[in-house]
């Protein structure tokens, strides 16, 4: 006789533990939206890109363009400084001098710097030294004038064109010996005169002794040239 056997019974899943009270249930996760094909962007994106290239590059060759016919002036100013200019026309003028030639001392003397004082107390512009300056003032009728006016442009070129003009004068014209009688003073600058017309030779500039005045001279003759050609309209003497 067969034993019996008891029927198996099926194992039932246990439920799910309930979420405590209180918990954040989870919100359902949303799939991400599918990606658009980027050649639409990309096409619509072409012209943008390609107008604002156009544009850059315009911009560019504009100011290439600009900065290429200001260079010259640049350098020029930068080589061969020029200001008050309408001082200078204004007192040239007046006494008689070539515009050229006032800028060119200037140049030669300060390089157009106000406020420059050299090692001898000369000072300004020109380089009108103290007593040179009271007296001019004095020959000049200046009552009012004090040592301060020297750094005023227009109290100091009209100082220094007095002098330059004093210089042509008295040695009848000669730039040459003026502008070594400027710089060296006007008893060096006779001797010299003096020296060369008793060997029977005209005043030369490289037979001046003075190292100093014969290079201070050169520049000066030299940048007289420069200006007349640089700046005539400035200048006025087109």
């Amino acid at each position: 006789m067969s034993a019996y056997r008891r029927p198996e019974q099926r194992r039932r899943p246990r439920p799910a533990a309930a979420a405590p009270r209180g918990a954040a249930r989870r919100p359902p996760q949303r799939r991400p939206p599918a990606r658009r094909p980027a050649t639409r962007r990309r096409r619509r994106s072409g012209p943008r890109l390609l107008v604002v290239l156009v544009a850059i590059l315009g911009a560019v060759g504009l100011g290439v363009a600009v900065i290429g016919q200001r260079v010259p002036e640049v350098v020029d100013e930068i080589r061969l400084p020029l200001r008050h200019e309408d001082i200078i026309r204004q007192q040239a003028r007046e006494k008689g001098l070539d515009p050229a030639l006032v800028a060119a001392v200037i140049y030669a003397e300060s390089r157009f710097r106000d406020n420059q004082v050299s090692p001898a107390g000369a000072e300004g512009l020109m380089q009108i030294t103290p007593d040179t300056a009271r007296d001019i003032a004095r020959q000049s009728g200046g009552t009012r004038f004090v040592l301060s006016d020297l750094h005023t442009p227009q109290v100091n070129i009209s100082y220094g064109t007095w002098r330059l003009r004093h210089m042509l004068q008295r040695f009848d014209g000669q730039v040459a010996v003026a502008l070594a009688g400027y710089n060296a003073g006007p008893e060096n600058a006779a001797r010299w005169l003096s020296e060369a017309r008793a060997r029977g030779e005209a005043f030369r500039v490289s037979a001046i002794p003075f190292a100093e005045t014969r290079t201070y001279v050169t520049k000066v003759l030299a940048a007289q040239r420069d200006y007349r050609r640089t700046y005539p309209k400035q200048l006025g003497i087109e």
